[in-house]
C-alpha cells in the first residue's frame, strides 16, 4: 500500500516530489547510520560472557582436549591411510570423521585460545563469515559421515553376503561426494543471506567465543526472519534426516542381532556397533541440548550456554579417536604396532 501510495505522489507532481523523496530516503539513511554501524569490517567476540576472569583458566582443558583431538585423529588416520587392510568402508569412514574433527576443532580452538589468553578479540568480518562455514558445513559433513556409518553396519550384520558387493569402493566415494556437496549447498546460502541482505548492524560485538550463524544473524539492525526460518531449517533437515535414519539403522540391527543363535555372534555384533553408537550419541545429545538452549533457553545463563557450544563442538574430536581405538580391534593393535618394536601376542 505504502509503495502504491509513492507511485501516485511521484507521478502527479515528479520533479518536486521526487526530490523530497530522495532527500527523505537520505535523511533516512543518515538517522540510520548514526543508530547503527554499516557494513562494519571487524568484530569482537568477547568469548564467555560472565566468564571473563577466568576465561584462561578454561582455555587449559580446551587447549588439551584440542590436542588430544589433533594427535588422536591425526594417528587414526595415518594407520587407516597405512594400513591396506583397513581399507575397508568402515575404515574409510572412519578416516573421513577423523579429516573433520581435525579440520572442525582447528577452525575454532586457535581463535579461541587467542581470545582467553592473549586477549585478541577481533576478527574481519569475511573471516567471521568463512569461519561460521567452516563450523557448520563440516558439522553437518559429520553427520552425514556418522549416517553413512550407521548404513554400513545395517548393511555389514543384516546382509554380510551382499555387503562386498553393495559397499564397494566406488560406493564409498560417491557417498563421500553427496556428503560433501549436501553440506556446501545448505550451508552457503547462509553466508549468501547476511552478505547480500545485512548492511546495517546494532553492534559489532559478538557475546560468543566463535563466530557462530545465529550470533552473527543477531547482530543485523534489519530483519532477519527470512535467516532463521533458514537456519531453523538446516537445522531440522540435517538433524531431522540423519537422526531419523540411523535410528532405524541401529534399531533392524539390533533385531537382527537379538535373532542371532550364537551369544558370540552377538557380542560380536554389539561390540562392532557400540563405538558408532557412543559417537553417534555424545555428537547429537550436545547439539540437541546446544540447539534447544540457544533458541528457548532464556531463562539458562549465557556462560552455561557458550560453553555447551563450544564443548560441543570439542568433545566429538576429542572423543572420536578415544573411543575408535578403544573399541575397533583392528586399529587398537595396528597402533600398538606404531609404538611398540615388537608385534602384539
Amino acid at each position: 500500500m505504502f509503495s502504491d501510495f509513492q507511485f501516485i505522489i511521484a507521478h502527479d507532481n515528479y520533479q518536486s516530489m521526487g526530490l523530497w523523496i530522495l532527500s527523505w530516503r537520505s535523511k533516512d539513511s543518515i538517522s540510520m547510520s548514526n543508530l547503527t554501524v554499516f557494513m562494519p569490517s571487524v568484530l569482537t567476540l568477547i568469548g564467555i560472557p560472565g566468564l571473563e576472569s577466568v576465561q584462561c583458566w578454561v582455555g587449559i582443558p580446551f587447549c588439551v582436549m584440542y590436542l588430544i583431538a589433533m594427535i588422536g585423529n591425526s594417528l587414526v588416520l595415518l594407520i587407516i591411510m597405512s594400513e591396506c587392510s583397513l581399507h575397508e568402508p568402515m575404515y574409510i569412514f572412519l578416516g573421513l570423521l577423523g579429516i573433520t574433527d581435525i579440520v572442525l576443532s582447528s577452525s575454532i580452538v586457535p581463535k579461541m585460545l587467542g581470545i582467553f589468553w592473549f586477549h585478541i578479540a577481533e576478527i574481519y568480518f569475511d573471516s567471521c563469515l568463512i569461519q561460521m562455514c567452516f563450523i557448520h558445513t563440516f558439522q553437518c559433513m559429520e553427520s552425514g559421515i556418522l549416517l553413512a556409518m550407521a548404513l554400513d553396519r545395517y548393511v555389514a550384520i543384516c546382509y554380510p553376503l551382499r555387503h562386498a558387493s553393495i559397499f564397494t569402493h566406488q560406493l564409498v566415494a560417491q557417498i563421500g561426494a553427496v556428503v560433501t556437496l549436501r553440506a556446501i549447498i545448505l550451508v552457503a546460502p547462509n553466508l549468501l543471506l547476511i552478505k547480500c541482505r545485512f548492511q546495517f548492524y546494532h553492534t559489532t560485538v559478538i557475546s560468543h567465543s566463535y563466530c557462530e550463524h545465529m550470533a552473527i544473524v543477531k547482530l543485523a539492525a534489519e530483519n532477519v526472519q527470512v535467516n532463521k526460518i533458514y537456519g531453523l531449517f538446516v537445522a531440522f533437515t540435517v538433524a531431522g534426516f540423519d537422526v531419523i535414519f540411523i535410528t532405524l539403522s541401529y534399531v533392524q540391527i539390533f533385531i537382527t542381532v537379538f535373532h542371532l543363535p550364537q551369544k558370540e555372534a552377538r557380542l560380536k555384533a554389539f561390540n562392532t556397533c557400540i563405538a558408532h553408537i557412543c559417537v553417534f550419541l555424545q555428537l547429537y545429545l550436545l547439539s540437541f541440548f546446544s540447539f534447544f538452549t540457544h533458541r528457548f533457553g532464556s531463562q539458562i545463563p549465557p556462560y552455561i550456554h557458550i560453553l555447551f557450544s563450544s564443548l560441543y563442538l570439542l568433545v566429538p574430536p576429542f572423543l572420536n579417536p578415544i573411543i575408535c581405538g578403544a573399541k575397533t580391534k583392528q586399529i587398537r593393535v595396528h597402533m600398538v604396532k606404531m609404538f611398540s618394536s615388537e608385534n602384539p601376542p
